[in-house]
């Protein structure tokens, strides 16, 4: 535990908890850590859940496939970074999304009712947990708000400037890096790669953007 100190220190769930204060908590808390291969799915769609993850090394996928097996990408998941906490929260019976590791990951799993019901110990940091978790998940309802505005625009045009126009908002510069590659990308818009890369270039040549991989620049 002590080796990813640092990394979880700056995960938003453990806020305001002192250092000295962590490894003890997470002694409390039952913590253990995984280590996932690339493509392995960590939290397959249909399972119940109730475990929150942390990611501490690599990253993971967050994803759903539809009837006809096409893929929409939720998001991607860092280091210090949580995923699953709402549905662990809800007690989910059948996971609506799969989680996937992007790479070889290390993961820490936290059953989400060690952090919801406080313990015999009486940790004075528990309140603050549950604080910092329902924080979290109101900070992932937003996202998830944003995303259903830009998959609800009619055009493959539209979609894509208006999550580029948010990352020029969230990044405060109109030069900035998204986290997905090309199909990545038209995963998480839901358009076809082919009619997404033609939009680019298409504004490419209007001079609204540039573009190189995964760099914009939003002119």
């Amino acid at each position: 535990m002590r080796k990813y100190l640092e990394i979880l220190k700056k995960c938003p769930l453990f806020f305001n908890i002192e250092e000295e204060n962590l490894l003890r908590m997470l002694a409390c808390l039952g913590a253990t850590i995984e280590l996932y291969d690339k493509k392995y799915t960590v939290i397959p769609e249909g399972k119940a859940v109730k475990h929150i993850g942390i990611v501490l090394s690599g990253s993971v996928q967050i994803s759903r496939t539809d009837y006809y097996g096409n893929r929409s990408i939720l998001s991607n998941v860092y280091p210090s970074e949580l995923f699953a906490e709402a549905f662990a929260c809800a007690e989910t019976q059948s996971m609506p999304v799969s989680i996937i590791a992007n790479e070889p990951s290390y993961i820490m799993l936290i059953d989400c009712s060690h952090i919801l019901h406080t313990c015999n110990n009486n940790c004075g940091f528990h309140q603050q947990l549950i604080f910092n978790l329902m924080k979290d998940i109101a900070t992932k309802t937003v996202q998830f708000h944003q995303k259903i505005e830009i998959v609800s625009k009619r055009s493959t045009r539209d979609k894509l400037l208006t999550y580029l126009d948010m990352q020029e908002k969230k990044n405060g510069s109109n030069s900035f890096e998204i986290p997905f590659d090309r199909q990545e990308l038209a995963d998480y818009l839901e358009v076809e790669r082919s009619g997404l890369s033609a939009e680019i270039s298409k504004l490419r040549k209007e001079g609204i953007l540039e573009s190189d991989k995964k760099h914009f620049i939003l002119l």
